[in-house]
């Protein structure tokens, strides 16, 4: 009997180191397939500007990747493999995708939103790769992704800091460098959030914009700001846009901004206030944890539990940079702290039909109240190919935020406040 209990534990103890190597592990080191040692595990990455660029987009990007495969005792000299300075053309992606998986890579992330169409047809091409994309939308149930976040109320929180700016300055024009306008809602829904947050600052406030067309042009970055600094006034530049020219440009000319993707603060140590930032190392790590955990490749969206991730404030993928103290007026840590509580907890969002009054004391010490009020677009959201009427209702007095699938993929209007120029 004894003899017999001690089979019976073997027995468990087998199955039991079984169960917990059997996903991600399959004997097999070809493309898709884990193997039980992250060693022979690789990560492809196709980059829209340069590997080593030292801010902006890319180089969040780039961050994010290495600190999450580092977390997880990947090795990124030896397992990141990228591509970068990959235009947005289905040719140069393709190719792109196919030196990648060439290489072994296990998984592939592409960043750049021009890249959603070619993507998709790789991982039909490749099944036995994971594709992961960065702010698209087309996916599929097995082996490709997207991944995208609430930047707008990061946006919100940089607007509260250029609203102060603008009070202590006693500027009311604040310029906005856009990629795009209201052709995407990934910017629309930005330069929204950025305007309430200065507006619950300074009501009086007018964001100009003026856009680029391209997610990245540093000359015009550069040029845009100035012009925007030079005609129109403003006294703080924000952006979204890859660069640090636009913060740059700001410091030349003696005024104040807030950048996009990393702290700017190095490049523009007089002039920049804050930035809104993804830490994209969270959805990086999440990524790389469910492919290590695959068998093969498409267990993948079912593991990372659904073909779209879209992370806020709560889950920590978005925030501000740390504050320049140097520039920032006072009491805008405060005011920034007690807003974002607000929405961490659930209890405010910032597309809602409650609008935030943010007023500072003398001690440097904020308030924030709240009033039920509708919110109101500038005339150009379309609704059934036709334009709405001008001062149109969005969200009624006290109503519930707007769905999400519209703030990433139909709000093509501007709140008031907004100016494009």
């Amino acid at each position: 009997m004894k003899h017999m209990k001690k089979i019976l534990t073997l027995v468990l103890a087998l199955a039991l180191v079984l169960g917990l190597t059997a996903c991600g592990s399959s004997g097999d080191s070809t493309s898709g397939s884990q193997t039980s040692s992250n060693s022979d595990f690789k990560v492809g990455a196709i980059y829209i500007n340069k590997k080593s660029d030292t801010a902006g987009y890319t180089y969040a990007h780039n961050t994010g990747i290495v600190t999450a495969m580092k977390e997880l005792g990947l090795d990124p000299e030896t397992q990141l493999v990228v591509q970068d300075e990959v235009p947005e053309e289905s040719d140069a992606v393709a190719t792109a995708v196919d030196n990648l998986v060439g290489e072994g890579c296990n998984i592939i992330f592409g960043i750049s939103f021009g890249y959603m169409q070619a993507m998709n047809d790789k991982a039909a091409e490749y099944p036995d790769v994971i594709f992961s994309h960065a702010t698209g939308y087309m996916s599929n149930d097995t082996n490709f992704n997207n991944y995208f976040g609430r930047a707008y109320q990061a946006r919100y929180l940089a607007g509260i800091a250029a609203g102060l700016k603008s009070l202590e300055t006693g500027n009311n024009n604040i310029g906005y460098v856009a990629a795009y306008g209201r052709e995407y809602a990934e910017t629309s829904s930005g330069i929204n959030g950025f305007a309430l947050g200065v507006q619950a600052v300074n009501p009086d406030a007018t964001i100009y914009v003026k856009k680029l067309g391209a997610w990245a042009d540093e000359v015009n970055e550069s040029a845009f700001a100035t012009e925007l600094i030079q005609s129109f006034g403003c006294g703080v530049i924000s952006q979204h846009c890859d660069s640090a020219q636009p913060q740059i440009a700001a410091e030349n000319a003696g005024v104040f901004g807030c950048g996009y993707n990393s702290d700017m603060t190095a490049d523009a140590p007089k002039a920049h206030l804050t930035a809104a930032i993804w830490h994209w190392d969270v959805y990086y790590k999440t990524a790389l944890e469910a492919a290590m955990a695959c068998d093969t490749a498409d267990q993948f969206v079912e593991k990372m539990g659904g073909s779209a991730y879209y992370g806020g404030l709560k889950e920590g993928f978005v925030g501000i940079s740390p504050l320049n103290e140097a520039t920032v007026a006072p009491g805008t840590q405060d005011a920034i702290d007690k807003v974002s509580e607000l929405i961490t907890s659930g209890e405010w969002d910032v597309f809602t039909g409650t609008k935030l009054h943010i007023t500072v004391g003398e001690d440097g010490t904020a308030t924030v109240e709240k009033e039920e009020a509708p919110l109101m677009s500038d005339g150009y959201q379309l609704k059934d190919s036709q334009v709405v009427e001008m001062n149109s209702e969005i969200v009624p007095a006290g109503g519930a935020s707007i769905e999400d699938s519209v703030i990433t993929g139909t709000m093509n209007y501007y709140v008031q406040g907004v100016k494009e120029v």
